[in-house]
């Protein structure tokens, strides 16, 4: 399970996980971050295609190839799988149902003729119920990197808030004449708020079902069922559809049988969120985040326990004292007027890298050991995803 995340100043986190690709075997529900392993760590400037194959060759060297990446639908990870694959570590390729989804929608609806006055009706009117009595009907913040991956919220707020907006006149001065001046203009997208649900909600009935218990012929069923309210010929119906049936083909491939195949990389996400929000302190640089990244995987044994009180404050000291800290660097500048030269800039290669290493191998000064918490696994049916 690969993906990347950024954080303040320049740096960006790769995380590589591990989770059984026969989770659902033994399990009837999603996996949680207890049943992943973290493998590897990574911070750099940046991340290309072929910045991140050189890194998951590293990690495949030590720990084998994985019987497949599960990842969303970035470029940089696309590229770097294939890369890889060029290269003679060729594993299967797993696209997360939240991605798909929502790069569907996005196929289907950015050039809709309706979606930017949805989308301008929204944000007026969200500036109009905040500091109102009608504020309680304030549509739901949604991300505009992330926009399609949530866009589903603000459309079915429009068409619940819609509803408490009967046809006729309204008496002057009343709630309901106040709520329809917050609205503005949203009424008139009422068609495209109807055709997007049309097809959005089937996806995330599809998507809950699949994130739940792994993708099978029977879950592949479930979700034709559902798909049956979109028109037949309808890119989303068909493209859902190509997805599933593209992945049962992988599935089959790594002789799952009917187990679930594990098709969400929300877990990642979750690690990440975790990172950003513990621990950290008020300036959450790259650094700071990934070298905690590994603590919040797995169970916690006495092994672990024991291992992680036995690191005094001084070793800690030493490691972090490498890494470049927006931190140390705020502190040291910000009170300093004239202090900042070119030097500074210097710093910035002081990235934190956390690599599984053979047990053979004597650990270096330039990288951390997690090969304790990596069980290597072997054939198809427990290797790891």
């Amino acid at each position: 399970m690969i993906d990347t995340s950024i954080a303040l100043g320049a740096g960006k986190i790769l995380a590589v996980l591990e989770l059984k690709i026969d989770h659902y075997r033994n399990n009837n529900r999603a996996p949680t971050l207890e049943n992943i392993n973290c493998v590897a760590i990574s911070v750099a400037k940046s991340w290309t295609g072929e910045s991140i194959a050189d890194f998951l060759q590293q990690v495949i060297i030590v720990t084998g190839k994985p019987a497949a990446y599960l990842k969303d639908g970035g470029l940089d990870l696309i590229k770097g799988v294939r890369l890889l694959k060029e290269r003679g570590f060729s594993s299967f390729s797993i696209d997360d149902v939240s991605h798909v989804i929502a790069n569907i929608l996005k196929n289907e609806y950015s050039k809709h003729p309706s979606y930017d006055g949805f989308i301008s009706a929204c944000g007026k009117a969200s500036k109009k119920f905040k500091q109102t009595v009608l504020a309680c009907f304030a549509p739901p913040k949604v991300s505009t990197k992330a926009r399609w991956m949530n866009i589903h919220r603000m459309v079915k707020w429009a068409e619940m808030v819609l509803q408490h907006s009967p046809p006729g006149r309204s008496s002057e001065g009343s709630v309901i004449s106040k709520l329809r001046d917050c609205l503005g203009n949203l009424p008139e997208s009422k068609q495209f708020i109807k055709r997007f649900l049309r097809d959005a909600l089937p996806l995330l009935e599809c998507q809950k079902i699949l994130k739940s218990l792994g993708l099978n012929m029977d879950g592949y069923k479930q979700c034709k069922e559902l798909l049956n309210t979109i028109p037949p010929r309808s890119p989303v119906r068909i493209g859902f559809t190509v997805w599933m049936e593209k992945q049962l083909m992988v599935s089959d491939s790594l002789g799952m049988g009917n187990i679930g195949l594990p098709i969400s990389s929300d877990n990642i996400e979750s690690l990440f969120g975790l990172g950003k929000s513990h621990g950290t302190g008020e300036v959450k640089d790259a650094n700071r985040i990934a070298l905690r990244l590994p603590a919040f995987c797995g169970s916690v044994d006495r092994e672990s326990v024991r291992m992680g009180m036995g690191i005094t404050v001084k070793e800690q000291l030493e490691v972090e004292d490498k890494l470049l800290s927006l931190t140390r660097q705020r502190r040291t500048l910000l009170s300093n007027p004239g202090s900042l030269t070119d030097s500074f800039l210097a710093e910035s290669d002081g990235y934190l890298s956390i690599l599984p290493v053979p047990k053979t191998e004597e650990i270096s000064d330039e990288v951390i050991d997690i090969k304790s918490n990596y069980d290597q696994m072997t054939g198809p049916a427990n290797a790891a995803a």
